[in-house]
């Protein structure tokens, strides 16, 4: 018996994450390919046609039927449009991949931001499952966050919105690689870590190992550690200020260091908090998948406002 499935691509620098998922939430089938974005976009952008093909292939020979095609990327994205508008790591500029994806697959597409995809699916199907309000920041080597609203991510006037990691939290402070001096990303995110720790202790050392030697009482480390903590909580009571939410989940590889980061970082909001009222702070459920996920939630949506349509038209 045939079962309804949509294919979703969740585009990496490095690696696309795909596969064929249940408009519930189900991973009937994944897979992961090579971005290989050193070949330059155009050969991106046939990579990931190629598998969503392959994909579609493959649900047909499994008995299942692919309704649609969510994908994300980290791009600047125009979502109406179907537009990547650009992208430092994937070479983006100005690719209509929604309308792309449809004319290769005969199949109705959305295109979304990978970050937004990943904050719908820990709101939908993760961490603040059930909660109307939530904000979602990924924390690798750059900080980004969605904000979601009943289920819904909001893209902002221009498709930018979330850039939380470009709050300046400590002005004067480092250059960012968005030009500007002490922002979030810049203090906080897991590059930088490493970066200020390289600076003090003369000796290189990732995120994680930083948060490990924080917790056997290095000095430097604990050092960096705090730094860190604080810079978040700084910029995360601004987004608070602005937003409003119920739940905040942390994802992304700084996340992985779990209590570690979070007990100090909801200490520091606490601290920070004068008539705001406190959000939960939690640790991402859904990990890499997340993206992913989204993406196919961004199909499913398409399934569901199809099926609201005929519907109608059915009805006398």
């Amino acid at each position: 018996m045939s079962a309804d499935v949509v294919i979703a691509l969740d585009v990496g620098g490095t690696t696309v994450k795909c596969g064929l998922v249940t408009p519930a939430g189900e991973v009937k089938h994944a897979e992961r390919h090579a971005t290989g974005a050193d070949r330059g976009p155009d050969a991106v952008v046939e990579t990931v046609l190629t598998a969503a093909e392959k994909l579609a292939a493959t649900a047909s020979a499994a008995g299942l039927t692919p309704r649609a095609v969510g994908i994300v990327v980290p791009s600047v994205i125009d979502e109406a449009a179907g537009v990547a508008v650009w992208s430092a790591n994937l070479g983006f500029r100005d690719v209509p991949l929604r309308d792309l994806a449809e004319a290769r697959l005969g199949l109705p597409a959305a295109l979304g931001h990978d970050v937004r995809a990943g904050a719908v699916a820990e709101a939908r199907l993760g961490a603040a499952r059930g909660t109307r309000h939530v904000l979602f920041m990924a924390i690798g080597t750059g900080i980004a966050a969605g904000h979601v609203v009943d289920g819904r991510a909001h893209a902002g006037a221009h498709g930018a919105a979330g850039e939380i990691g470009h709050i300046v939290v400590r002005p004067g402070g480092a250059r960012c690689g968005c030009g500007a001096r002490g922002c979030l990303e810049a203090v906080a995110s897991a590059a930088a870590v490493g970066r200020r720790y390289a600076e003090l202790a003369g000796s290189a050392a990732t995120a994680a190992q930083v948060a490990e030697l924080a917790g056997q009482g290095d000095p430097v480390a604990g050092q960096v550690w705090r730094e860190t903590v604080d810079a978040l909580a700084d910029g995360l009571i601004t987004g608070q200020a602005l937003l409003d939410v119920e739940v905040i989940v942390l994802g992304g590889g700084l996340a992985e260091a779990g209590e570690a980061l979070l007990a100090p970082l909801r200490d520091g909001i606490r601290e920070r908090i004068t008539f705001h009222r406190e959000p939960r702070l939690l640790r991402a459920a859904l990990g890499d998948e997340a993206g992913c996920l989204g993406a196919a939630l961004l199909a499913a949506d398409i399934v569901d406002r199809a099926d609201i349509v005929d519907r109608k038209v059915d009805t006398p």
